[in-house]
């Protein structure tokens, strides 16, 4: 809105009879239309288009942003466009090149000045403005790069740490439980088995009723025992609670995660790992690369298969080549017998199949 109202003061002198431009009026006009279009396609295009275009539109608003100046060097807030064009560059090239713009759009601001009031005093104090104005804005869209680099920076982390979090927890349950069976066979079961022998010769010898019944106890006990030791060795934590631990207080994106119950059960460790290791690096990839709002994941179990798939609503990956990440990912899963696939269309779709036992 700021910049349409820059041409305000332009078209009341034009419709009052006083043609504030230098050369045909519709010069004026046609050198600021072009200008706001593509003004427009850097601001409200930029995630669509690809780069190559969005510099066109840098350079195409670069160039009329001055010749709209200069064309209207009595127009005294026409200058405010070069700011627009100042704060946009900051998001599509590098640092020196918008320092090198914000100078030469102090020159022409100077220019515009001198030539619609001569040399004096106000040619400097128009130029001065109007850098301060540029290099305030160009701090600004720096700085706020910076914190969205920050922000990105510790949602990765966050999901890194949640998920060596959950494989480091798997890891030290699945060793204290088969500590724990080691003992209870090695110690436990070694000590009643011994029981059981002692009452069976004791069964041949003359003697009360009882010593009968006592090596019954001891044989149900040793199954007991027994159980206990198969039953330790297969217990974990649910699948569902892993992934979400995961996911767990990530503030950005929205992540809808849902397993159905037949999928939520216990699988080996390295399909463990595999699944943990797969969340994490999707929504890694989202918060990096994506731009999206919402990621939603579902785990369902369909004939002995485990099926993972994870989908956003981000700008999706034309021309997508994988990188380090997503190779690693389907090479663990083929290393599992399973399969990844990747859909970068309407968003970004990862799918994966591996067995679940």
């Amino acid at each position: 809105m700021l910049c349409l109202a820059v041409a305000v003061p332009v078209l009341v002198l034009q419709l009052g009879g006083y043609d504030p431009t230098v050369g045909p009026g519709w010069l004026w006009w046609a050198c600021f239309a072009g200008y706001v279009f593509s003004l427009t396609v850097c601001t409200w295009l930029v995630e669509v288009l690809p780069r190559p275009r969005l510099l066109v539109a840098l350079a195409v608003q670069a160039l009329l942003g001055p010749t709209v100046v200069l064309l209207a060097p009595q127009a005294g807030w026409t200058p405010i466009l070069l700011v627009f064009t100042a704060a946009t560059s900051a998001y599509l090239v590098s640092r020196p090149v918008s320092v090198a713009l914000v100078a030469a759009n102090t020159l022409v601001v100077a220019t515009g000045a001198a030539r619609a009031q001569g040399p004096g005093p106000g040619v400097v104090i128009a130029g001065a403005l109007y850098l301060l104005l540029q290099a305030l804005s160009l701090m600004a869209v720096i700085s706020q790069q910076a914190d969205v680099a920050s922000r990105q920076a510790l949602a990765e982390a966050h999901v890194e740490l949640r998920a060596t979090s959950v494989l480091l927890a798997g890891s030290s349950r699945e060793a204290e439980r088969l500590r724990i069976a080691r003992d209870l066979h090695d110690v436990v079961g070694h000590q009643l088995t011994a029981l059981a022998l002692e009452l069976e010769i004791a069964t041949h010898r003359p003697g009360p009723e009882h010593v009968i019944r006592a090596r019954g106890i001891a044989k149900d006990l040793l199954v007991d025992v027994r159980g206990a030791v198969s039953r330790l060795r297969e217990e974990g934590s649910s699948l569902s609670e892993a992934l979400a631990e995961v996911v767990r207080d990530l503030p950005h994106p929205v992540v809808h995660l849902a397993v159905a119950p037949a999928a939520d059960q216990v699988v080996d460790g390295p399909t463990r790992t595999a699944l943990v290791r797969c969340l994490q690096e999707v929504v890694t990839n989202v918060i990096r690369h994506s731009g999206a709002e919402n990621l939603w994941v579902t785990v369902d179990q369909r004939e002995g298969r485990l099926h993972l798939v994870a989908r956003d609503d981000g700008r999706g990956a034309a021309g997508m080549e994988l990188g380090n990440g997503l190779t690693g990912m389907r090479e663990r899963f083929e290393q599992l017998g399973g399969q990844v696939i990747f859909i970068p269309q309407k968003g970004f779709e990862v799918r994966v199949e591996v067995s679940a036992a």
